[in-house]
């Protein structure tokens, strides 16, 4: 077990590790050794292996799933003054990329049972300037995309799918990204697969491809390989200005060995999952994710709810953990509790959000968690 990242003594038990195999580490050193570090072979073979994994026509791997948030956007027309509906319980990177796009950000509540987007309040926030709905598959479960793409075919709204916990999430045999218009990623390191940073976009859409490609590297309209096949590799046009976004050699090598492991790295979740259900259930006032039922799971995080029957709020809770040594966290605070996006959000519309938020702890997951790890965490929660 690593040492605490943040150097507490106090902490035995980290909320999370990576796991970094000795292949990761071998592709990473060889593909040091190429000439071309961006733009070259390793990109192209982890967007080819992620679209078959996905299942989708096209993958686009940018620099993370901000960027791949932004460029969907852009690609799918979102401008100056466009609304687009975000759930309150997600990460403020859904509302960046549509700030980023000059666009509205339209805060909506949860449902008080799940962590899912209410159906009856994005029907309530639709107006003429609505044109997009961010739904999120959070913690690595399906959310109710159908219910959503229901809503956005009857109002003629875009479906950009923030699928950064989801990397292994299937619905009725579709891996999640290919509902909607396009799906985004995040390889971030507490995710399913890291590079580090990284993020990627995946669309059955060749129009919608085409144009995050192009963006995701200024706007050129060659690639590095087509500028250096021509006789003169400086003469390239720009339709459109676009961003830096790429995701360089090194990363996309390490996604390739990630990626080959996925199914192994989602079974260690799933069985981590299954233990803290088998040792956690029938507590007052507990409430355990359903990951037993759900079979679409990715297992991303394990977010128990603490509710009154427990002895002790959320906050002391987390508290009594860390002084047992043992970390934990919440994601996130709800995006209407920061300063910069509390005008996008009317508080009488997130009720279920802020009641939800006040209960959520994610407990320590990650593929490699031993048991003497969770027994700690159970035995500290049963004890109370």
């Amino acid at each position: 077990m690593k040492k605490d990242f943040f150097k507490d003594p106090k902490i035995k038990f980290p909320a999370y590790e990576p796991w970094i195999s000795n292949e990761d580490k071998k592709i990473v050193d060889k593909t040091l050794n190429q000439s071309m570090l961006t733009l070259g072979p390793q990109l192209e073979k982890f967007e080819n292996n992620f679209s078959k994994y996905s299942n989708s026509k096209y993958a686009i791997a940018v620099s993370n799933c901000t960027a791949a948030l932004h460029l969907s956007l852009m690609a799918l027309g979102i401008k100056k003054n466009d609304e687009v509906i975000i759930p309150d319980l997600t990460f403020v990177a859904d509302a960046n990329a549509i700030l980023a796009c000059n666009a509205k950000p339209i805060i909506t509540d949860i449902n008080k049972e799940n962590f899912f987007l209410s159906i009856q309040n994005i029907k309530k926030n639709i107006t003429k300037k609505t044109k997009a709905i961010i739904p999120v598959h959070i913690y690595g479960q399906v959310c109710n995309i159908e219910e959503i793409m229901d809503v956005a075919k009857d109002n003629n709204l875009k479906v950009i799918e923030d699928c950064a916990h989801a990397v292994g999430t299937f619905h009725n045999s579709k891996h999640v990204g290919n509902l909607g218009s396009t799906g985004c990623f995040s390889f971030y390191p507490t995710k399913n697969i890291t590079t580090a940073e990284g993020g990627m976009v995946i669309t059955n859409s060749e129009k919608i491809a085409k144009k995050v490609r192009q963006l995701r590297s200024h706007g050129m309209t060659k690639s590095l390989q087509n500028r250096y096949s021509n006789e003169y590799p400086w003469v390239f046009d720009i339709l459109e200005p676009g961003y830096n976004y790429r995701l360089d050699e090194i990363r996309s090598a390490l996604g390739i060995t990630q990626l080959k492991r996925i199914k192994k790295i989602n079974e260690l979740r799933k069985k981590a999952s299954l233990y803290y259900f088998k040792n956690l259930q029938n507590i007052p006032g507990i409430i355990l994710p359903d990951m037993v039922n759900d079979l679409t799971h990715s297992y991303h995080l394990y977010t128990i709810r603490v509710t009154k029957p427990y002895k002790l709020s959320r906050n002391q809770l987390f508290k009594k953990l860390k002084d047992n040594g043992i970390r934990t966290t919440v994601y996130w605070m709800p995006i209407h509790k920061y300063t910069a996006y509390q005008k996008f959000a009317k508080k009488s519309n997130v009720v279920n959000t802020s009641k939800i938020y006040e209960e959520i702890l994610a407990l320590p997951l990650f593929p490699n968690i031993s048991k003497t790890h969770q027994d700690n965490v159970i035995n500290v929660i049963k004890s109370l």
